[in-house]
């Protein structure tokens, strides 16, 4: 079950006293109760990163005009670039046609990397059919390390 109260987001307690935004209701969670969603720089339409989210984070998304995320792994809400500083900006925002998948399209800010790697996107990392191996494509933009506490 995700949670709705966060200390780290005390406005959620408005979000979960009130039925959801009507708006809400053509998004199509999956079994966990999440959508997945796309990142986009609004300017390049280059794929930043992927994240999920649910009604609660797509919420404070929206409220808060920048990326609010539930995370899988640590099972926890977070708001991208609140440790780094490296938030993305809402710029729009629309609905696949089965209603299962969000594409953001964002501005960069700070250091403009989405990714936690410290490189502007999460898919730096190229496919070569001759050699059968990946080739990176970008250097870091930041030392995660320094940001993160790890790499």
């Amino acid at each position: 079950m995700i949670p709705t109260i966060d200390p780290k987001f005390p406005e959620l307690a408005e979000f979960s006293s009130q039925d959801s935004p009507a708006w809400m209701r053509d998004i199509r969670l999956n079994e966990q109760g999440l959508v997945m969603a796309i990142c986009q720089d609004s300017d390049t339409g280059e794929n930043l990163m992927v994240a999920w989210m649910n009604l609660a984070s797509l919420w404070l998304t929206v409220r808060k005009g920048e990326m609010v995320f539930w995370s899988r792994s640590r099972q926890e809400y977070w708001h991208k670039g609140g440790t780094s500083g490296n938030v993305l900006k809402v710029i729009s925002f629309a609905l696949d046609c089965d209603g299962d998948v969000l594409q953001f399209k964002v501005k960069a800010l700070g250091d403009q990397a989405a990714c936690h790697t410290g490189r502007r996107s999460c898919f730096y990392r190229e496919y070569n059919p001759t050699t059968q191996a990946w080739r990176v494509l970008s250097e870091p933009l930041f030392d995660p390390k320094s940001v993160y506490g790890k790499g």
